[in-house]
């Protein structure tokens, strides 16, 4: 079934990009036809990272928007949208002027909204916005994101968890990376694939022996809880 992913959370620095990023290594080790929109147009991560499969998105613009729906029903391959900070208000409105989550039970397609959090007030306090805007219409996966944040307590105790649970959200925990490690894919301006496996320094920067082994086993507890939450079987690890 084709399935829209639009990564979110409102906030800034909560790591949309990377779960992103993760999402289209995914698809890509998976072998499941995708392509993206980054929504960033001053630094997109996704189209800089993954850009033979990414286009930009201007999603203050129905006419560009529009692009998303019309791939996923068009192409019938998975879509990537990585949404920018404080995308919500052009969103919803997109999203509520075209009918989009109508549009994609009419056509059999599932519109899933990742709420990326820290473990700050503000996320829980932004999910509780979506889920004001949206109820029960589309399907929800909010990431608790431990590169960002190591006590959930507060979400975990919150009536938004409940109230998320109620419209049948699922809840995924996304593992830390070594900060280091992180950085220096992104200096190095690496795909996630290339960070875990690329060894010839003639094709391009590479990391450490022990750095690529971190970032194999950080995917490979990635792709566990992504399989989960898409109920997908587990599989061990992503290829090399």
């Amino acid at each position: 079934m084709t399935r829209i992913h639009f990564v979110g959370g409102e906030k800034g620095g909560v790591g949309k990009s990377v779960l992103a990023r993760i999402l289209a290594q995914y698809h890509i080790d998976r072998e499941k036809p995708f392509c993206a929109f980054d929504g960033d147009l001053s630094h997109g991560d996704l189209i800089r990272y993954y850009d033979e499969y990414t286009e930009a998105v201007d999603i203050r613009t129905f006419e560009s928007a529009d692009r998303i729906a019309e791939e996923a029903a068009e192409s019938g391959r998975d879509v990537i949208v990585d949404l920018p900070a404080q995308a919500s208000f052009n969103l919803d409105r997109w999203m509520a002027e075209s009918g989009v989550v109508e549009f994609s039970k009419d056509i059999g397609m599932v519109l899933t909204l990742w709420h990326v959090m820290d473990d700050g007030t503000d996320s829980i306090r932004l999910l509780e916005r979506t889920l004001s805007t949206y109820n029960a219409g589309p399907d929800y996966v909010l990431v608790r994101n431990h590169g960002r944040g190591s006590d959930f307590s507060l979400f975990d105790a919150s009536e938004v968890k409940v109230e998320a649970e109620a419209v049948g959200a699922r809840i995924m925990d996304l593992p830390s990376l070594h900060a280091e490690s992180m950085r220096k894919i992104d200096r190095i301006g690496a795909s996630l694939w290339a960070a875990a496996n690329n060894k010839d320094k003639s094709i391009g920067p590479t990391l450490g022996l022990l750095e690529r082994q971190r970032v194999k086993v950080w995917l490979k507890k990635a792709y566990a809880e992504l399989d989960r939450v898409l109920h997908l079987p587990e599989s061990s690890s992503p290829p090399d």
